[in-house]
C-alpha cells in the first residue's frame, strides 16, 4: 500500500492507471497521518480536560472537608464558602465550553444566516464589558463608522465570537484594546487588537487549537476553548478569524466574505 508505481510503458491508458494507483497511495498516506495526529489530539485533549477539571474539584472538596471542622470562625466559614461557590463556578463554565464546543464541531449545528447589523451587534456586546473594562482600567479605543455595516451571519454566533476575543483581549493585554470595524469591496473585517507583554511564535501558530493555553502550566482560569470556538463559529458562517503580531501587538482579525 505504501509503494509508489514506477512505469515506462507506451500505453496512456496504463501509465493514467498508474497515475491513479499512486494518487491513492497518497491518499492513503495522507489519511493514515491525519488519523495519528487525530488520536494525539484525543489523547492531549482528554489529558487537558482532566487537569481542568480536576482543579475545582479538589479545591471544592478540600474546602467542604474544612466547613466539617467544628473549630473555624464565621468568618473563615464565609470565607471558605465564597472558595467553594468560584470552584463551582468555575467547573460550570468549564463544563459549558466543553459541551459548547462538541454541539458546534456537529455537521448539521444548526445557523441562521441573515442580515445583520454589525454595527449595533459590536456597540451591544461591548457595553455588557463595561465594568469589566472599568475593573481593569482598561479605556477600549472603539473605530466603528456611523454608516451602517450589514453582513449575513448568524447573529447569536456573531455575538459569541465578539465575547470570546474581547474575553482573550482583557485577559491577556498589557495596554489599552483597539476595536475596529472595516468594509472593503470583498469583506468586512472586525479587528480586535491589544499589547502583550510577549508572544512566541509557537503560540501564534497554536492560538486556535484546542485546549491550547500559553501558559503551559495551565493555571490560568481560561478552558483554553474560547478561541477555537470562535473560529468554529466564524467557519460555520463561511467566515474566516487569523491571528498577528506585530510590534508588542496581538491583532484579531474576524472577516465575512460578501456573497
Amino acid at each position: 500500500m505504501d509503494k509508489k508505481i514506477d512505469l515506462k510503458y507506451f500505453d496512456k491508458d496504463i501509465e493514467n492507471l498508474a497515475v491513479e494507483i499512486n494518487k491513492q497511495v497518497d491518499l492513503t498516506r495522507k489519511s493514515k497521518a491525519e488519523k495519528r495526529l487525530s488520536e494525539n489530539e484525543l489523547k492531549q485533549a482528554i489529558s487537558y480536560i482532566s487537569h481542568d477539571i480536576r482543579t475545582p474539584m479538589t479545591s471544592i472538596l478540600g474546602y467542604i472537608q474544612f466547613l466539617e471542622s467544628e473549630e473555624i470562625t464565621t468568618e473563615m466559614r464565609k470565607e471558605y464558602t465564597n472558595i467553594i461557590k468560584n470552584s463551582a463556578q468555575r467547573l460550570k463554565v468549564l463544563l459549558e465550553d466543553f459541551f459548547e464546543l462538541s454541539i458546534i464541531d456537529q455537521i448539521d449545528y444548526p445557523m441562521k444566516l441573515e442580515k445583520i447589523k454589525l454595527n449595533q451587534l459590536i456597540l451591544e456586546v461591548l457595553l455588557g464589558f463595561y465594568e469589566e473594562f472599568n475593573k481593569r482600567n482598561l479605556e477600549p479605543t472603539i473605530e466603528i463608522p456611523n454608516t451602517e455595516i450589514m453582513i449575513m451571519a448568524d447573529s447569536s454566533a456573531v455575538k459569541r465570537v465578539i465575547e470570546n476575543l474581547i474575553i482573550n483581549a482583557i485577559k491577556h493585554s498589557c495596554g489599552n484594546i483597539n476595536i475596529c470595524l472595516e468594509k472593503s469591496k470583498a469583506s468586512t473585517q472586525l479587528t480586535i487588537s491589544n499589547s502583550v507583554n510577549e508572544l512566541g511564535e509557537s503560540d501564534l501558530q497554536r492560538m486556535f487549537d484546542r485546549f491550547y493555553k500559553a501558559d503551559q502550566t495551565r493555571t490560568g482560569k481560561g478552558t483554553g476553548l474560547g478561541l477555537p470556538i470562535a473560529k468554529s463559529l466564524m467557519e460555520k458562517m463561511n467566515g474566516n478569524i487569523s491571528a498577528e503580531y506585530k510590534e508588542n501587538k496581538l491583532f484579531m482579525k474576524c472577516e465575512w466574505f460578501k456573497v
